[in-house]
């Protein structure tokens, strides 16, 4: 199968995920590249940014016309995780490749780990403006290291510390993951000329218009059901990058 294909099958395959989850579809964007398109984890983390923002603020236009966005809170929320994915977005390019393979799996891992427990969410008068930034700090933290989105983790912590709806939480968090991609990709600029743009636009393209499919499906799917199903392969994806490495 040629790499283009592939790229056109991943992009679809994350993009559905993202728009339907409002996150965690991100987080395989990475493994995807390195793994089925032959890019360094170094480009890879570059890649996925692209990607990851492009396509979340075309899922965050559909969210939005069904006022699913919590613009205050998530605004907030976001601007705590400029500076933190700035500067690790900086930093990361003097990182070894394998300790970067090694800290996205284990991500991922505590990632899928959480998805699979239910989310609780606290009333709205419990919650604190500065667990709020320091949630908001920490995602950026994530987002400009690792070049994912982080919607994995968006989204419980939209719900536990700022008392959102799941609903809304999915759509804010597609907010935060623009805005915190799009700081990360800033700090990258300079470091974009190895990229093979040949497969990140089809990818960019199929996710986005898989992000409008899994809009739909998010609205007809028992979105636990999902969660769960996404947070095994996600989990598997996080066993099998740890083995590469080690091995």
């Amino acid at each position: 199968m040629s790499a283009l294909v592939l790229a056109l099958i991943a992009g679809a395959v994350i993009g559905l995920a993202l728009g339907a989850l409002g996150g965690g579809g991100s987080v395989l964007a990475v493994p995807a590249l390195i793994y089925l398109l032959g890019f360094t984890p170094a480009a890879a983390t570059t890649a996925s940014l692209i990607i990851v923002a492009a396509t979340s603020a075309t899922a965050l236009y559909a969210h939005t016309r069904d006022g699913h966005v919590a613009w205050k809170a998530g605004s907030l929320f976001a601007a705590a995780g400029i500076i933190p994915a700035y500067l690790t977005g900086a930093a990361s390019g003097h990182v070894a490749e394998a300790v970067l393979t090694v800290a996205f799996a284990v991500i991922a891992a505590l990632a899928a780990v959480r998805m699979f427990r239910p989310s609780t969410s606290e009333p709205a008068g419990r919650t604190r403006a500065g667990k709020a930034a320091g949630a908001g700090a920490g995602l950026g933290a994530v987002t400009g290291f690792l070049g994912v989105g982080g919607g994995f983790l968006a989204v419980p912590a939209l719900v536990s510390v700022l008392g959102l709806t799941m609903r809304r939480a999915v759509g804010t968090s597609l907010l935060v993951i623009t805005v915190n991609s799009l700081a990360a990709l800033t700090a990258r600029a300079g470091s974009g000329g190895g990229l093979d743009w040949a497969l990140i636009g089809p990818f960019t393209g199929a996710a986005i218009l898989g992000a409008w499919d899994g809009k739909r499906l998010s609205a007809k799917v028992s979105g636990d059901g999902l969660q769960k199903v996404f947070a095994g392969v996600l989990l598997a994806v996080a066993v099998f990058m740890l083995i590469d490495v080690i091995a």
